[in-house]
């Protein structure tokens, strides 16, 4: 006989299959058997369809093609007998989905058996319906199984309410056919027609208020006496699980009641004794118990207010908190963050409890501990919370120690009752667990150091005795090098000793051989290097004995591989060696730093760049701010290819030079500025304070600012010469030690544009509101630069604040704006506002020039926006 012919019985070919020793031998078996198969299907054997049948099961089970016995599924069904109706109901959910066009032509065969004598077979065709339903059958055959819920036999209801779970998941538009059925189910004694009726009302309120209405009404009381019953009856075998009466059923009664109760007064109050009759009998000391007992605690979170009925059930959750089982321990403490935003005061009260568990061998657990510990601290708890959470950072793992730092920082961010305890808890953490510590929250720290001027002396000397300890930890190196550079000077003379702080004895050499370790640290990266460059010019102004010293430091790194080390060694050496008249100047003190400033930026609420758009308040001196790419575009209507090139400005050639961004800074009109947006930008380079009076060091503030707030195009080295020095006394004298940081960049006088041939004026816009006039002159021997002024006058009786000028051109020219002559205008032609501007056109002769102009003020404190296009130029500047 043929070992894969049809009469070929399933245990054999299973044997077969079993028997191959590799992956081609069983692909050789199956394909012998599948032809064997298909020569059957085709010579339509009846004898042996229901074993083929079953051979298909198998093979499709072990992952092989068998569509092509599809059909023989819907011929067994078509059957008149149970045997073959049973293998051909079984391949039939094996073999096809609901989403098999087959499918639909099995619809009428399923709705005969649905109406068959014999139980069994409306059996089978209630299984494969709930298992393949799609939405097509199931409006067709939603009246069949609804009869069936109704059946005499309890196993036929049991079924048919399962096959009606999955049409009104399919069609939830016919739950209401299903809701008087099943609420009549729910008075079953049957326990298997009872969970089953129970699911179903759960699901039907899932899908239809109607259906949710009906049964809080009608059903309420009879599910509480249900589950009453349960709680209560006697030991019966047949339902007992560990002791306890079929706790399937009891979570199943606790899902629907937390569905009824929820946002319903009176469905909770007819439940509130089940509820806590259910919490206080239920044993926990068998996993069925705490099944139920979970389900319970979630149920009364769930429903209206009951304050009694929380706390036992936030109790419940505690005692879960003890149990051996990982799984319960994270699912309760997953249910008390969930329960803390509705009684704190309960969640509270196993403080001690969630703090052991941060601390518990499983991560996942001490991960969720940690989100809810984090959750729990408030004012009152901050700091026991954080003392205890700081100890068990010294001995938590390596892998959990990023999470903790992460949320202890925050912790103290937030809760911090005063500062002193903000700094010593930060430089515990730092000690510990530095090198997890995130850059803003050193960041953060340093603000908050230099805000406390009363603590720089206590703080300076926490960080020099932690170093000590600690100085594998990067981030405490870093803040310790920041604030012995600042605040050297205190930690030597022990000024600001408070009551609670040990003498300290430190000299000038100690506080540079605490930099000097940094630096030759070989775990030190660049930044911390870099910070300790700063702090070492810092003390050299600070101790002068040690100057010598620190120059030699620094010279050693004159030939270092890493270029920013080298940069810096030979820039501070030089300003050691040949500028000690402004070294005194550049290293002072850091000013304080903003707090609210840095914590706006942090959040994301302060932009880090000013914007020019009409809708934000426009404090940028005329003709500094370059508009981005964007709005560029969109004042020219151009399309990204076509918009303009940036001109070069000064800021942008100090800001390439120096690798640093130059925000630029409100500019009041008609006063000098003291300290401006480019020296700014240096001296916290250097990382030093504010400068002194103009008498003092006049040069090279006046030198940093002109480079920046004049904007001047820079195509070499002579650009950072002063073009309008802000204080007239300066010269470009005073100016060379500045400049001569470089080694070799001497000033060289700024010679004066000659201007040549006028051309006549344009009125190059008007409105009701304000009158723009352009004045022409061309550069001598230079033709394709066109130098422009513009006066801008006011024709309304307002005053215009915080003018601001700004105009685009097409990539083939290049313009570049002066600042405006002042911010306000006066009213009614009173007075105007001149601002220059120089055109390069790069098509001179070939095209004309072109401009697309915005002008932005504001007006009786409201910002105002017009804008317009200048192609009136006259034709002598083409040609």
């Amino acid at each position: 006989m043929n070992p894969f012919s049809s009469s070929t019985r399933l245990r054999d070919m299973i044997r077969a299959i079993r028997a191959c020793k590799t992956a081609a031998e069983e692909r050789a078996v199956v394909r012998k058997e599948c032809a064997a198969i298909r020569a059957a299907i085709n010579e339509n054997d009846q004898d042996y369809r229901p074993r083929n049948l079953a051979k298909l099961m198998f093979i499709h089970m072990l992952g092989y093609p068998t569509h092509f016995g599809q059909m023989e599924c819907l011929k067994l069904i078509a059957s008149a007998g149970f045997p073959e109706k049973r293998i051909g109901y079984l391949g039939l959910m094996l073999l096809l989905d609901e989403r098999q066009e087959v499918l639909m032509l099995v619809t009428n065969s399923l709705k005969q058996d649905l109406n068959h004598s014999n139980q069994y077979i409306v059996g089978l065709a209630l299984c494969a319906l709930g298992n393949i339903c799609s939405a097509e059958m199931a409006r067709d055959l939603a009246p069949e199984v609804e009869k069936l819920l109704q059946f005499r036999d309890p196993n036929i209801r049991k079924k048919a309410a399962l096959c009606s779970i999955r049409i009104i998941k399919k069609v939830p538009d016919l739950a209401e056919n299903f809701i008087n059925s099943a609420a009549a189910l729910l008075k079953e004694k049957h326990h298997g027609v009872l969970i089953t009726g129970v699911q179903l009302c759960t699901d039907l309120c899932k899908v239809s208020s109607e259906a949710l209405d009906y049964l809080r009404k009608k059903c309420t009381e009879g599910l509480v006496k249900t589950l009453r019953d349960i709680v209560n009856s006697a030991y019966a075998p047949e339902y007992d699980v560990a002791g306890i009466t079929d706790p399937f059923l009891h979570i199943r009664l606790l899902k629907l009641l937390r569905m009824l109760g929820q946002g319903d007064v009176d469905a909770s109050d007819c439940m509130n004794d089940i509820l806590a009759q259910v919490a206080t009998k239920t044993e926990s000391n068998k996993n069925a118990g705490n099944a139920i007992l979970y389900e319970c605690v979630e149920t009364i979170m769930s429903i209206e207010d009951n304050g009694g009925l929380r706390v036992l059930a936030i109790n419940i959750l505690g005692k879960f908190l003890s149990n051996r089982d990982n799984n319960i321990r994270y699912v309760a403490l997953n249910m008390l963050m969930k329960a803390i935003t509705v009684d704190a005061q309960a969640v509270q009260r196993h403080r001690a409890t969630i703090l052991e568990r941060v601390k518990d061998s499983d991560a996942s657990i001490r991960k969720r501990a940690l989100e809810l510990v984090y959750l729990l601290v408030n004012e009152n708890n901050v700091k026991p919370l954080t003392k205890e959470l700081i100890e068990y950072l010294e001995v938590s793992d390596q892998e959990f120690k990023g999470d903790l730092t992460a949320k202890i920082c925050s912790i103290v961010e937030k809760f911090s009752p005063e500062k002193i305890w903000y700094i010593d808890q930060m430089l515990k953490v730092l000690s510990e667990a530095g090198n997890f510590v995130k850059d803003e929250v050193w960041h953060a720290l340093i603000v908050v150091i230099s805000n406390a001027s009363d603590l720089h002396g206590y703080t300076v000397r926490a960080l020099y005795r932690a170093f000590q300890t600690s100085a594998e930890q990067e981030t405490l190196v870093r803040v310790a090098v920041w604030c012995v550079g600042e605040y050297g000077d205190l930690l030597v003379n022990n000024v600001g000793m408070l009551d609670i702080e040990d003498p300290i004895t430190v000299t000038e050499s100690d506080a540079v051989d605490i930099v000097e370790v940094a630096i030759k640290c070989h775990t030190s990266d660049l930044t911390t290097k870099a910070m300790a460059f700063i702090a070492l010019l810092k003390l050299s102004s600070r101790f002068p004995s040690c100057s010598e010293r620190i120059r030699n430091i620094i010279g050693q790194h004159k030939g270092s591989f890493v270029l920013e080390l080298q940069q810096r060694s030979i820039e501070f050496n030089s300003i050691l060696e040949k500028h000690q008249n402004i070294r005194s100047a550049l290293v002072e003190r850091m000013p304080v730093l903003d707090e609210a400033t840095f914590s706006g930026r942090r959040a994301g609420s302060v932009p880090a760049a000013v914007s020019t758009s009409s809708g934000a308040s426009l404090n940028l001196p005329n003709g500094v701010s370059k508009l981005a790419a964007a709005p560029i575009a969109d004042l020219l209507d151009l399309s990204s290819d076509d918009a303009p090139a940036a001109s070069p400005s000064g800021g942008d050639f100090l800001q390439d030079l120096l690798g640093v961004d130059l925000l630029p800074t409100p500019a009041p009109s008609g006063a000098t500025q003291s300290t401006k947006a480019g020296t700014d930008v240096l001296l916290d380079l250097l990382s030093i304070g504010t400068p002194p009076p103009a008498q003092s060091s006049s040069s090279m503030s006046d030198i940093l600012s002109s480079s920046h707030d004049n904007k001047m195009p820079l195509t070499n080295l002579d650009g950072l010469m002063p073009h309008s020095l802000s204080t007239p006394a300066a010269s470009p004298a005073t100016a060379a030690p500045v400049l001569d940081l470089l080694d070799g960049f001497a000033p060289s006088p700024k010679k004066k544009e000659e201007n040549g041939t006028a051309y006549p004026s344009i009125v190059a816009y008007e409105s009701s509101s304000l009158k723009i006039t352009f004045n022409f002159s061309k550069s001598s021997g230079n033709p394709q630069t066109t130098l422009i002024q513009a006066t801008f006058t006011n024709l309304s009786p307002n005053v215009y604040t915080d003018f601001l000028f700004q105009a685009a051109v097409p990539k083939f020219l290049q313009l570049h704006l002066d600042p405006a002559s002042s911010n306000s205008l006066p009213e009614s032609g009173n007075g105007s506002i001149t601002q220059s501007l120089r055109v390069t056109n790069s098509q001179h002769g070939k095209k004309s020039l072109i401009m697309r102009i915005r002008i932005a003020y504001k007006l009786n404190g409201k910002d105002v926006l017009e804008e317009g296009q200048i192609s009136n130029f006259p034709r002598e500047l083409l040609g």
